[in-house]
């Protein structure tokens, strides 16, 4: 089974959506019970809220469901052992990342666009409110990621 925790700011927006995305793109393959998917937060501001209207409109308007239940959480220090990929949306992201889970030893935090071979962040729609570029940014990291993980 691959393990793969997605991480952004706050857990209600890029993160749950790349949660969510890959998800859906594993189960349209069949593959759903190779991988264990989730997301959490570098920060603590929104633990226990649910999915950002935002994010719950984008996932909708692609029929991808399941993320009513979905609540914020935050990384965890034992989220590194307990994850073979964790995955930041920016360059804060993996900063906080890398203090919270006490560095990278194993190399399995990246940033999602690197699958797509950018250096670029996914901008976070909680300040943009562009939905629509962090989707484009979520589907195509994730399914750059997918491809990857199916070649190795």
């Amino acid at each position: 089974m691959i393990k793969i925790l997605f991480v952004c700011h706050g857990n209600i927006c890029r993160s749950t959506m790349a949660e969510f995305v890959l998800k859906d793109m594993v189960a349209a393959r069949g593959m759903a019970d190779e991988f264990s998917i989730a997301s959490a937060a570098t920060s603590t501001e929104e633990i226990g809220n649910p999915v950002h209207p935002g994010t719950q409109r984008m996932l909708r308007e692609h029929s991808i469901g399941g993320f009513q239940a979905k609540r914020a959480r935050q990384l965890t220090r034992a989220d590194y052992d307990g994850y073979d990929l964790i995955i930041g949306m920016d360059e804060a992201n993996i900063r906080n990342m890398n203090r919270m889970l006490g560095g990278d030893p194993d190399g399995k935090i990246h940033k999602l666009l690197e699958f797509a071979g950018s250096v670029r962040d996914v901008a976070d729609p909680w300040y943009t409110r562009d939905f629509d570029a962090a989707w484009r940014d979520v589907l195509e990291g994730c399914q750059k990621m997918l491809a990857s993980l199916m070649n190795q």
